[in-house]
């Protein structure tokens, strides 16, 4: 065995208490931590001829790296909907890479079982009694929910197109669509063009159900219900959506990528209305679930489409069998065992725990939207309706006097937001997911942007 590689397996418990030990020492200084690191110039180091083992690396990274990272895990990083890392998440994820499970199937291992279980417990949270995986994020589970769309359509003119192919244009209907839908039709074959942006209500991100029914009469589509918008988390009104169906065919593929997590709150659980009696379901877990990235879930209730689009069938993999391996059900056949800390997350905390994260997050949102509402610098540009608060400045408007702002505040090292665009004005989002922001932190982000 190569020589540093032999000093470490001989001390590896010690060397794996400095790694804690360090690793504590970054998460016990988050709330401090400048929210984001300026942008440093790296020289790419060669690589080493030897190495000096796991000692040497710690040490090289402390110094050349570490100080560049931002406090993205933290209670004020407030950009994008980013969440962090629950303690009982964190151990999940050590875990995962300490025992290195393939999670790609039953054989030789409990992990599939452990995925299962997971899933169903994230059902159970949710309100959904559908079968599901772990894939990588909301892009992948958005685009594995088209997949099976695509293949829904196809089989209505008697054909696959798992196997031939798209034969014929695919129209995918929606409101205010994430840009993931349009780069999942892309990887699909579907086209972005084929994305159809139905209108919305007056005032609103949530799609017009009389246009959207207008468009249906066209013909079969595929359509994308949004549970939580990007920009105001509109949610559109999925009930009215699904009714369509007794008159009209199409595949409906909810994106809940972080507004499922409404259904934990009892309050705000009615937004989600009708989303069980969908065909396929997205749900980001590496925001509001506080699990490490990549993770997320999808749920269908057409696993045999499912398996048709991924099935991966050779003499050394097996076949699907009567209960699929999930090598057979997402794009990936090598797959981490992304539910691992999803499910220590889940048995540490369980639903009141995840109840509690997400009512407090939202309570923080509106505390901040009250405080920009009342301060003549700024302007909210819609109501806050769950856990992002969408504003501006007030006067004329311009992306640079957006930009200028956004700047300062990155340079304070108290919070990072992200710009965007809404009806046409410059804009600045707040996003709150972080399982350890309180309004003390909302007090410090106040504070900064001078409300």
């Amino acid at each position: 065995m190569f020589e540093a590689l032999a000093h470490d397996l001989a001390e590896l418990p010690a060397l794996l208490e400095e790694t804690r030990t360090y690793t504590a020492r970054i998460l016990a200084g988050l709330d401090e931590r400048p929210v984001t690191a300026a942008a440093v110039e790296h020289v790419a180091a060669a690589l080493p001829e030897d190495g000096g083992g796991l000692r040497a690396a710690l040490r090289a990274f402390e110094s050349r790296w570490e100080p560049g990272f931002s406090a993205s895990a933290g209670p004020r990083y407030l950009g994008f909907v980013t969440g962090g890392t629950t303690p009982a998440a964190l151990s999940g994820d050590w875990l995962t890479a300490a025992l290195d499970q393939n999670a790609h199937g039953a054989v030789g291992s409990a992990a599939a079982a452990l995925e299962r279980e997971t899933v169903a417990r994230l059902g159970e949270l949710f309100g959904l009694d559908m079968p599901g995986a772990f894939v990588t994020g909301a892009t992948m589970s958005n685009l594995v929910g088209l997949a099976i769309g695509r293949e829904w359509l196809g089989s209505l003119r008697g054909a696959s197109t798992a196997e031939e192919g798209v034969t014929a244009p695919v129209r995918v209907l929606s409101g205010t669509p994430h840009s993931s839908i349009g780069k999942s039709l892309s990887v699909l074959g579907i086209g972005r063009r084929r994305l159809v942006s139905v209108a919305t209500l007056p005032g609103r991100e949530a799609v017009d159900i009389v246009a959207l029914e207008r468009e249906l009469a066209a013909g079969p589509a595929i359509v994308v219900a949004n549970a939580g918008t990007v920009n105001t988390v509109d949610f559109d009104d999925i009930r009215a959506i699904a009714a369509l169906k007794s008159r009209h065919d199409f595949w409906l593929h909810v994106d809940a990528a972080f507004g499922g997590f409404a259904a934990a709150s009892p309050a705000h659980a009615p937004l989600l209305d009708g989303w069980a009696e969908a065909d396929s379901v997205c749900v980001d877990l590496h925001k509001w679930l506080n699990v490490p990235y990549d993770s997320a879930v999808q749920f269908t209730r057409r696993q045999d489409l499912q398996l048709r689009v991924f099935e991966n069938v050779s003499p050394y993999l097996g076949t699907p069998g009567a209960t699929p391996d999930f090598m057979h059900l997402t794009p990936e056949t090598s797959r981490r065992l992304r539910a691992l800390p999803a499910w220590f997350t889940l048995e540490a905390y369980g639903r009141s725990g995840y109840r509690e994260i997400v009512e407090r997050a939202i309570e923080c949102a509106r505390e901040m939207g009250a405080r920009l509402e009342r301060n003549p610098r700024w302007r909210l540009l819609a109501p806050v309706r769950l856990n992002v608060v969408c504003f501006t400045l007030s006067g004329a408007v311009t992306t640079e006097r957006v930009a200028a702002v956004l700047e300062e505040l990155t340079r304070s090292g108290e919070a990072f937001l992200t710009p965007t665009v809404y009806q046409g004005a410059p804009a600045i989002r707040a996003a709150f997911s972080n399982w350890r922001t309180t309004l003390a932190d909302v007090d410090r982000v106040c504070a900064a942007l001078g409300a």
